[in-house]
C-alpha cells in the first residue's frame, strides 16, 4: 500500500473512533426515557448521564494531550480506544445509576484521548497540502453522528435489549484499533513535556466549573445562583492557570511558543465562535420537530439529515475554496453563509413545511462545515508535529466550550422571549402559569383544558422565542465573519512555527 493511500486508511480509523464518541453523545437523547425505568434513575440522575460525560472530557483534554506529546500519541489513542470499550460494556450491563455513571466516566476519559489524538494525527500524518482535505473529512464524521445516533438508537430501541445501544460501539472500536495499530505511525515530541500538576488540576477545575455552570445555566437561567457560582469559580480558576502557566510553572502544561502562534490562536477562536452560532439551533431543532411538527424521536432524526448533509458538503469544498481563496476568505464566508440560514429560519412558522426547514437547515449545516473545516485547518496550521498533542487539546477546549455557552446563552433567549409572549397570550391566567415552565407542561396543560387556543398560543410562543434564538446565532455568525475577515491571514501568509521538521521524518523515524 502506498504511504498516501495508508494515510487516508489511518483518517479512516481516526474517524471511526471519534464516530463512537459522537453517537455516545447523541444516542442517550433517545435512550434516556428507557434508562430511568432500567436504572431507576431520578431527573437528576438523567442529566448527570448526559452533562457528566461532557464534563469529564472536558477535564481530560487538556492532559491527555500532554500524555500523547510525552509518551506517544497512537499509544494514547489505542489506549483510550480499548477504555471507551470497557466503559461502554460498563454502561450496558449497569445495575444501578452509580454503576451507569461509573461506566460514563471512563467513557469520557476515553472520548478525551480519542478527540485529541484524532486531530494530533491529522497534524502528525498529513503535510500541509493535504490537511484541509483531512480536516474537511474529519469534520464530517463528527457531525454524521448527530442524526446517526437518535435514528440508530431509537432503531435499536425497538427492537433489541436497551444494552446494546451500547455494547454496538465495541466492534466499532475493534475496527479502529485493527486498522490503527496497522496503519497510525507512533510519534512523540522530541523535548518530553512536564506533567505540571498545578497546571492540569487547575486548567481541569476551571473547565469543569466553567462548563458545568454553563450547563446549569441553560436549564436554570442565567439567574439562579448554583449556575453563577459555578461558572464565576471556573473562570477564577482559568485565570489561575494562566497566571501559573505564564509565571509559576517551570514546564507549562501549553508551551509558551503555542500561544505566539496567531493562526493558532486565532483559528480556535473561531471554532469556538462557530459553535457558538449553531450549536442552539442545533440542540432546539428536535424540539421543535417533535412537539411542534408532532414527530417521533425516529422522524426527528431524519429530518436533522439536510442539516448534516449541508455540513459534509461545506466541510468537503473547504479545502478546495482554502486553496483557491485563502482562509480569510473562506472561514469569512462560511459565517456569512451560516448567518443566511439563521436568518431564513427567523421565517419558520408553526405550519411551515419539511421543505422550508430541510432548506434552510441545509445552509446552516453548508455555512458551519465551511467555517469548522476551514478554522480548525487554519488553527493546525500554525501547529508542527513536536507540539500536536497539546495543541489539539487546545483547539478541543475551545471547541468543548463553545456547545454548552452557545446553549445556555439561545435556551435562556429561547426562554425569555417564550414566557414573555405566553404571558401576553389572551389565555386564563392559571393557564398561562402553567405553560410559562416550558413547551412540554403549556401543551399538557392545553391538553387537559381541551383548550385549543391555549395549545395554539403555546405553539406560537415557543416558536417565536425560536426565531428570537435564531436572530442573536445570528447575530454570532455576522460577528464572526467580521472577525475572521480581521484577524486571518490572507491567502498566502501562514505562520511558520518553530521548530518544524521534515513531515516524512516526522511520520517514519
Amino acid at each position: 500500500m502506498s504511504t498516501s493511500a495508508a494515510r487516508w486508511w489511518a483518517l479512516a480509523a481516526v474517524n471511526l473512533g471519534v464516530l463512537v464518541v459522537g453517537l455516545d453523545g447523541t444516542v442517550l437523547s433517545v435512550a434516556l426515557p428507557t434508562l430511568a425505568g432500567a436504572l431507576d434513575a431520578t431527573q437528576s440522575d438523567l442529566v448527570w448521564f448526559s452533562s457528566g460525560y461532557l464534563l469529564v472530557i472536558a477535564a481530560a483534554v487538556l492532559p491527555v494531550g500532554v500524555l500523547g506529546d510525552r509518551f506517544g500519541r497512537k499509544k494514547v489513542m489505542l489506549v483510550s480506544l480499548v477504555g471507551f470499550a470497557i466503559g461502554s460494556v460498563i454502561c450496558a450491563y449497569a445495575s444501578s445509576v452509580g454503576v451507569f455513571l461509573a461506566g460514563r466516566v471512563v467513557q469520557g476519559l476515553a472520548g478525551a484521548g480519542i478527540t485529541v489524538m484524532a486531530l494530533s494525527a491529522l497534524v502528525v500524518l498529513f503535510p500541509e497540502t493535504e490537511r484541509a482535505k483531512a480536516v474537511g473529512v474529519y469534520q464530517a464524521a463528527n457531525f454524521v453522528a448527530l442524526p446517526l445516533g437518535p435514528l440508530l438508537g431509537g432503531w435499536m430501541l425497538a427492537h433489541f435489549w436497551w444494552g446494546w445501544v451500547f455494547l454496538v460501539n465495541v466492534p466499532i472500536v475493534l475496527v479502529a484499533l485493527g486498522v490503527g495499530y496497522l496503519l497510525i505511525p507512533e510519534s512523540k515530541a522530541d523535548e518530553r513535556p512536564g506533567l505540571d500538576p498545578v497546571g492540569t488540576v487547575a486548567s481541569a477545575l476551571g473547565l469543569v466549573l466553567a462548563i458545568g455552570g454553563l450547563i446549569r445555566a441553560g436549564q436554570h437561567g442565567w439567574s439562579d445562583a448554583g449556575a453563577l457560582a459555578l461558572l464565576g469559580s471556573g473562570v477564577v480558576a482559568l485565570l489561575g492557570f494562566v497566571a501559573w502557566e505564564r509565571h509559576g510553572a517551570r514546564r507549562p502544561l501549553i508551551p509558551p511558543a503555542l500561544l505566539r502562534s496567531p493562526t493558532f490562536l486565532r483559528g480556535s477562536a473561531l471554532v469556538a465562535v462557530a459553535g457558538l452560532a449553531m450549536i442552539g439551533a442545533l440542540f432546539t431543532l428536535p424540539q421543535f420537530f417533535q412537539d411542534v411538527q408532532g414527530v417521533d424521536t425516529l422522524g426527528s432524526g431524519l429530518r436533522l439529515l439536510p442539516l448534516i448533509a449541508g455540513t459534509v458538503l461545506g466541510a468537503g469544498v473547504a479545502d478546495l475554496l482554502v486553496r483557491r481563496t485563502g482562509a480569510r476568505a473562506t472561514v469569512t464566508t462560511g459565517f456569512l453563509v451560516l448567518a443566511a440560514g439563521l436568518l431564513l429560519g427567523v421565517t419558520t412558522d408553526v405550519g411551515s413545511g419539511d421543505v422550508v426547514v430541510g432548506a434552510w437547515t441545509a445552509l446552516l449545516g453548508a455555512g458551519t462545515g465551511l467555517v469548522l473545516a476551514a478554522s480548525t485547518s487554519a488553527a493546525l496550521s500554525g501547529l508542527d508535529a513536536e507540539r500536536s498533542g497539546v495543541g489539539s487539546a487546545v483547539v478541543q477546549a475551545f471547541n468543548k466550550t463553545s456547545g454548552p455557552f452557545g446553549t445556555a446563552i439561545t435556551g435562556s433567549v429561547l426562554v425569555a422571549a417564550y414566557q414573555h409572549r405566553v404571558d401576553a397570550a389572551d389565555v386564563p391566567p392559571d393557564v398561562a402559569a402553567t405553560a410559562r415552565r416550558g413547551l412540554a407542561d403549556g401543551l399538557d396543560v392545553a391538553a387537559r383544558t381541551g383548550s385549543d387556543a391555549a395549545r395554539d398560543a403555546v405553539l406560537a410562543a415557543f416558536v417565536g422565542g425560536f426565531r428570537t434564538s435564531l436572530l442573536v446565532s445570528a447575530a454570532v455568525a455576522v460577528a464572526g465573519a467580521i472577525a475572521a475577515a480581521v484577524v486571518l491571514p490572507g491567502r498566502h501568509t501562514t505562520d511558520d512555527p518553530p521548530s518544524r521538521r521534515d513531515h516524512t521524518d516526522v511520520v517514519h523515524g
